[in-house]
């Protein structure tokens, strides 16, 4: 098998596919933001949440006591949760397709040339700062009345409640 990339590239491919694993890993595990509701414990991501009330037959309100994604795009609680999802979402994408074509690079000869490795530093680039903007954004859906419930009262923008 030969290689396109230097040793320093076959370690940049290395690292981009650890990184771009964590960061997938980590935006869909719904465990960003923990909190409590109806004396059980709940937790949130931008786009999943863990134990989450619901109305039986009956219509009494029970915690269901598993992890899933929101009904529709339109149900995630905030506007700037809905944007966190699309922004981390894309910026994870791009990382999983840099690190793909990085470690595919190890393994074909002349995939990678000094002009596509660029690109795909700068693509990298801009995954980071999606992915931080997302993150960034995250907190300003703290004053919905879902993480209320959970988080307390207090909780607004960048500031969790007492819960």
């Amino acid at each position: 098998m030969a290689s396109s990339l230097t040793v320093v590239g076959a370690l940049w491919a290395l690292l981009s596919f650890l990184s771009a694993a964590i960061s997938c890993t980590s935006f869909f595990m719904p465990y960003w933001l923990f909190g409590s509701q109806m004396g059980k414990p709940v937790s949130f991501s931008t786009f999943r949440r863990c134990t989450y009330p619901a109305h039986t037959e009956e219509k009494s309100l029970v915690m269901v006591e598993e992890c899933g994604r929101y009904a529709s795009f339109s149900a995630i609680p905030s506007l700037s949760w809905q944007i966190s999802t699309l922004v981390t979402g894309i910026g994870c994408a791009l990382l999983l397709l840099v690190s793909l074509s990085a470690v595919l690079g190890c393994c074909i000869g002349d995939l990678i040339s000094r002009m596509t490795g660029r690109l795909q530093g700068g693509v990298q680039f801009v995954a980071g700062l999606l992915i931080s903007s997302g993150c960034a954004l995250y907190p300003l859906g703290w004053n919905s009345p879902e993480i209320q419930q959970a988080c307390g009262n207090a909780s607004s923008q960048f500031q969790l409640g007492n819960k």
